[in-house]
């Protein structure tokens, strides 16, 4: 059949309007796939996504959400940051990721209390929270911290030489309450002769070192504000329990006697023996996340009264290296079994519970305040230590459960026989059956 010029023409053109429309197509795909994004998660329990707890908390967010992560030029880090932030991303689009790296700027990296590579400080709502773990749970649980509006009023005992939350001595605590500021965690001190009652809407009263008794009054309205089940900070030092001793007759807690020293903390560059570390923490909630070890000037040893109505449980204990040395601290020192003293590791810090008015109570007993001081604050976890502390006496540990996302069969599991088959078949079988078989495609073709 001939075609006319006509119809060539014709079929020409259409070509070209296919090809033109065909291209164009294309290219607006192209332009729609950089405004819009779909995705789809086949692996098995959808372990590249967000959980359903975790999608709830991102609907909630009304807010923006900076995020800025201070990790090294270590391409695996930060790809791991990245991949992690973007699981958030696909679901909030005002959540912004900045990576700095620290060496570059270390004087903001020292200002923000970065202590571990790929740390991240996360900031919503004018508050901010640090985080050194990398994963949905410890991401979603910061967030959901950040998010509750409810107001905290930390309360500091003052009038009797404490450590003060408004100070700016080297032994004061004004940087903790900054920190505390920037997580929606307010600070105000009382001195209960000025203001004879306690705050009713105080969330936590802290207790910080006094330097003298307390008047028998004042511990009249502690004993009232414990008693309406109350949490309470309190913060001891060596050879000061005299001041305290009538709530610490109250929580059946006993100080040793002695400073909690560890004469190997040279290998650390700590010339002071005085100073105790705390190196693993238990699976409880104000520390069970802790990963860096914290440092304790100066502290106290602390054993629990079997005539309580408390539940004391152990929250920081020093290394078996340690000892309560009850002489002096200079020149060689070491362990005499044949005085008060006690061998490590010893107990520094107490958890205590009470249910109370079907209400769980809780208090924490530690034997040092220098550790949240402004001189030692940074040193080590004690910020953090300092900040779960006062979060979970809060009662601020409504976390989210994210489910562990595992794959089945990740594994294949091959004995010694079919391993001998796979072996024989890849080696000799397919190759055989590849040449046999152009063999016989190469004599048929030569037949014809």
């Amino acid at each position: 059949m001939k075609i006319s010029q006509k119809a060539h023409l014709f079929i020409r053109l259409q070509n070209i309007v296919f090809t033109i429309l065909f291209l164009g197509i294309f290219g607006l795909l192209a332009w729609l796939s950089t405004q819009y994004s779909a995705q789809s998660d086949w692996t098995a329990n959808a372990r590249n996504s967000l959980s359903n707890p975790s999608l709830i908390l991102l609907k909630k967010l009304d807010q923006p959400v900076e995020i800025t992560a201070y990790a090294s030029e270590n391409e695996v880090l930060r790809r791991q940051i990245i991949e992690l932030i973007d699981k958030y991303k696909r679901h909030k689009a005002d959540i912004s990721l900045s990576i700095i790296n620290p060496d570059m700027r270390p004087d903001q990296a020292r200002e923000e209390g970065i202590t571990v590579d790929g740390q991240l400080i996360i900031e919503y709502a004018e508050r901010k929270e640090s985080l050194q773990q990398l994963n949905e749970q410890a991401l979603s649980n910061t967030l959901q911290r950040l998010a509750n509006s409810e107001q905290r009023w930390v309360v500091f005992l003052t009038g009797h030489g404490e450590r003060s939350s408004a100070g700016f001595a080297n032994f004061d605590f004004s940087v903790f309450a900054a920190e505390l500021k920037n997580k929606g965690i307010n600070s105000q001190t009382i001195n209960l002769v000025d203001t004879p009652s306690i705050p009713t809407n105080t969330s936590l009263l802290v207790i910080a070192d006094p330097q003298t008794d307390l008047l028998n009054g004042e511990i009249i309205l502690i004993n009232e504000y414990l008693a309406a089940g109350n949490p309470l900070l309190l913060l001891v030092e060596p050879n000061k329990a005299t001041h305290l001793q009538a709530l610490l007759n109250t929580l059946g807690i006993s100080v040793l006697a002695g400073t909690v020293v560890d004469a190997t903390t040279q290998m650390f560059g700590i010339d002071d023996p005085t100073f105790a570390l705390v190196t693993q923490y238990p699976d409880h909630l104000a520390t069970k996340h802790l990963q860096a070890m914290s440092l304790f000037p100066g502290a106290a040893g602390l054993t629990t009264k079997s005539n309580t109505e408390y539940s004391a449980k152990p929250l920081l204990s020093t290394l078996e290296r340690s000892w309560t040395e009850t002489g002096g601290v200079a020149g060689n020192i070491k362990f005499d079994a044949n005085s008060d003293e006690k061998q490590g590791p010893i107990t520094i810090g107490y958890a205590l519970n009470r249910n109370l008015n079907n209400k769980q109570q809780r208090v924490a007993v530690l034997g040092d305040a220098d550790f949240l001081s402004n001189s030692f604050l940074g040193n080590g976890a004690n910020l953090d230590l300092g900040i779960s502390l006062v979060q979970w006496l809060n009662r601020d540990d409504s976390l989210i459960n994210i489910p562990a996302k595992t794959a089945p069969d990740t594994q294949l599991n091959i004995n010694k026989t079919w391993s001998l088959v796979f072996g024989l078949g890849f080696l000799f079988i397919l190759p055989a059956l590849f040449i046999i078989t152009g063999v016989v495609i190469w004599i048929k073709r030569k037949k014809y």
